[in-house]
């Protein structure tokens, strides 16, 4: 399920350039992003936990949709172009609701096959760079997506 175009193109935008900061952990924006073009990195506590350049990608939904501050930082990596939307769009169009709902079902779906896959690798007594990897891709999932289907 993909945004309405029209809709989206509609959505002022936003630029910046590599190496800038384009959400600040901590920092309440009210505002989710939708990247146009350029590639950004997600951090948590100066780590980076993954990589987004798909256009489309929505970034933060979640502070968006309960109101609370960002929870990780987001530099851009490529000069980036974001459409912007106020939070208050997520009330006002349902079919930008059900885009983010969608989103975070299929990552909360992938996180949980994660887990089950962690949890197997820990009980056949894995070595810990396979138990890393494993854990690294749940961290993406839960940050942005990462590659929501296959790869756990």
């Amino acid at each position: 399920m993909g945004l309405d175009e029209k809709t989206v193109a509609l959505l002022p935008l936003a630029s910046y350039r590599a190496g800038e900061s384009v959400i600040s952990a901590e920092s309440k924006t009210d505002r989710l992003l939708i990247l146009k073009t350029g590639e950004v990195a997600i951090l948590r506590d100066s780590i980076e936990i993954a990589r987004v350049e798909e256009h489309g990608a929505v970034l933060g939904e979640i502070s968006a949709l309960l109101g609370l501050p960002h929870t990780a930082d987001v530099r851009a990596l490529k000069d980036s172009q974001f459409h912007v939307a106020d939070a208050a769009l997520l009330r006002k169009d349902p079919m930008i609701l059900l885009h983010v709902a969608t989103i975070l079902a299929q990552r909360l779906l992938a996180a949980d096959k994660g887990l089950v896959e962690l949890t197997k690798q820990i009980e056949a007594g894995q070595s810990p760079s396979v138990l890393r990897k494993t854990l690294k891709k749940v961290e993406e999932i839960l940050s942005v997506g990462g590659d929501i289907a296959p790869g756990l």
